[in-house]
């Protein structure tokens, strides 16, 4: 499991969870996608503790959208992108571990039951259920 060393990025571990967007070109047809559908679930994203990073060879902004400005930096891409070519998805759990790495969008539905898999996540549904 690889795990999340980028200083800008760990602040989050044991507090969010990342959905971590790398794309060689903002107008590839798979971010726009995968922006599109972030956009119709935030409502699941926000429950979860789920922080989107868009990130580009030299820039990223968090948000779902178009949301935040793009800031100068490729310490994200350069950490997650490796030799991959084109689009890829990339989910970090509250431990700073990659929990799911795919190079095509990926359904709300399917992001959500990864992270509703986990045992922390398990943990918190109890504990929002009993409070």
């Amino acid at each position: 499991m690889t795990t999340l060393s980028a200083q800008d990025l760990s602040v989050h571990r044991w507090e969010n969870r990342l959905l971590i967007l790398l794309t060689e070109d903002t107008e590839d047809i798979n971010y726009k996608k995968q922006l599109e559908e972030l956009s119709n679930c935030r409502e699941g994203i926000t429950d979860r503790k789920l922080i989107v990073y868009q990130s580009t060879r030299d820039n990223f902004r968090n948000g779902q959208l178009s949301e935040g400005e793009w800031k100068n930096s490729p310490d994200i891409y350069k950490k997650y992108k490796g030799n991959k070519p084109g689009f890829q998805v990339l989910l970090i759990g509250l431990d700073g571990g990659v929990k799911m790495d795919q190079a095509e969008m990926i359904s709300c539905e399917k992001i959500f039951g990864t992270i509703d898999s986990m045992p922390m996540r398990k943990a918190e549904m109890r504990k929002n259920k009993e409070g």
